[in-house]
């Protein structure tokens, strides 16, 4: 990786769970290497003071980690008219820079999981890595937490729910796969309730808890009775993730969870408007544990954990 394209954690040599003792101590060392009065560098003694001063504030270290700090360095975002779809580049291509795919054939989603970089890599070479590796390997991270007033224990109920589909249905047939709940979106001030990512795919999962019927959705709105019910606005949200993560192919789920506990219900009628491009899918429980099952195993190398990628997302959680 280039130093123009390390996270400023990459920069101080530091994880992402390192205190402001350890950042203290890593800068001072960084500091000293990098000093033009010291024969350093620079533009790199810039890098490290931008990264010092960025992350010892504990505003300023929210923020960054909340914006999924760039380390894109020359990435560049998917092409206007290619949407949300789209898988990991050919190694060698610019977007492959950043992480490289294993250079290994294709593995099924049953496999073990694969680090990318292995961990052993960061032995060898006497580098921290971002996450230390047990907290890479956790398959869930965080939990849905309480926020405003209003509304706020139903909230967590679908959440919760989500979370239980997930990690039954999902998680044990995808070893790799990684579930954190609760992030803050890059795209405004909302949040994001969940987001499942499994080697070059990452899906962002809304929730809602509607009484069982008929639905209809036809790419934008869904309507029951004649009604327009407003599901969790996310076509944003993913824009901005795949502008984030180039690398990704990345999709929007919305799951309406049954207030009776049947995962079957509601029944989501799809109705697709000629033309249009769907961004965000609707799906019932099933729906959601059959479509998201087959959308992070299909992908490339579903097998391996990407780590700068989860380090990354980590940082955004609440």
């Amino acid at each position: 990786m280039t130093q123009g394209s390390s996270s400023h954690y990459q920069v101080l040599r530091i994880p992402v769970t390192a205190t402001d003792k350890e950042i203290k101590v890593a800068y001072r060392k960084a500091a000293r290497t990098a000093h033009p009065d010291h024969g350093g560098d620079p533009a790199a003694f810039r890098r490290v003071t931008l990264a010092y001063e960025t992350l010892i504030d504990a505003k300023s270290r929210a923020d960054y980690d909340r914006s999924y700090g760039s380390g894109r360095g020359g990435f560049a975002g998917p092409p206007a008219d290619e949407g949300a779809h789209f898988d990991a580049p050919a190694a060698g291509s610019r977007a492959s820079a950043n992480v490289r795919r294993p250079n290994t054939p294709r593995n099924t989603a049953a496999d073990a999981p694969v680090y990318v970089p292995a961990f052993e890599q960061y032995a060898l070479t006497g580098e921290v890595p971002l996450i230390p590796e047990e907290l890479a390997r956790q398959q869930v991270h965080g939990v849905p937490r309480k926020r405003g007033i209003f509304g706020a224990e139903a909230r967590i109920q679908r959440e919760m729910r989500t979370v239980q589909l997930i990690s039954r249905q999902i998680l044990p047939v995808i070893p790799a796969a990684r579930l954190i709940n609760g992030l803050q979106s890059p795209a405004d001030n909302s949040h994001i309730d969940h987001v499942v990512l499994a080697g070059y795919r990452m899906a962002i999962v809304g929730s809602m808890l509607l009484p069982p019927g008929a639905y209809a959705w036809n790419g934008s709105a869904l309507t029951h009775g004649g009604r327009s019910v407003a599901p969790p606005q996310l076509a944003h949200v993913v824009r901005r993730m795949q502008d984030i993560f180039p690398e990704l192919n990345v999709t929007g789920w919305t799951v309406v969870h049954s207030t009776n506990g049947n995962l079957h219900e509601p029944v989501i009628d799809r109705h697709r408007r000629s033309g249009l491009h769907e961004t965000v899918q609707v799906v019932n429980a099933a729906g959601l544990a059959r479509g998201l099952k087959q959308f992070l195993s299909s992908g490339p190398a579903p097998n391996t954990v990407i780590v700068p990628v989860l380090a990354r997302l980590l940082r955004g959680m609440h």
